[in-house]
């Protein structure tokens, strides 16, 4: 099994993310437009909902598999948000996803000491994706963001 590990989307691979994609029923649970890596893209451009964010691909060994993004709100260290989280596809289906999950948790850990928690929403018909979070220790918060449910990990 190749080791997963996250790059940023940078110059040498922004125009490879733009051709990972997941099934088209897919598409409704991680962005409202494709390709979601030019939507990840805009955003961080533009700090869409006033955060930073930092669009990364997901690389098994040195296949690109997926990508997500991490954003926080600017001055603020203590929440992490977790946004884009997919595989490609192609992908799917070889435990790619939750060891990118994890691989997202780790980053969190070592780039932003102060961060005490992972939020993340996600579609409400979203089964397998409400498993994989449940699995990595996300748990229901309680709140409503953009129409979906939070996940909260605690990172204490």
């Amino acid at each position: 099994m190749s080791t997963i590990h996250l790059h940023p989307i940078d110059r040498a691979n922004w125009r490879a993310a733009l051709q990972l994609a997941v099934h088209p029923d897919q598409q409704r649970f991680v962005a409202d437009h494709a390709p979601i890596a030019a939507i990840v893209l805009a955003k961080a451009y533009v700090q869409a909902g006033r955060l930073e964010w930092s669009p990364y691909a997901i690389y098994a060994g040195a296949t690109l598999v997926g990508l997500l993004a991490l954003a926080h709100q600017p001055g603020s260290a203590d929440q992490c948000w977790l946004y884009h989280f997919f595989i490609d596809q192609r992908h799917q289906g070889r435990g790619h996803g939750r060891r990118a999950l994890q691989a997202a948790i780790e980053l969190v850990r070592a780039t932003s000491p102060a961060c005490r928690q992972i939020l993340l929403t996600v579609h409400p018909a979203n089964l397998p994706a409400q498993r994989l979070y449940a699995a990595a220790g996300f748990q229901p918060a309680g709140a409503i963001a953009d129409g979906e449910p939070v996940y909260r990990l605690a990172l204490d």
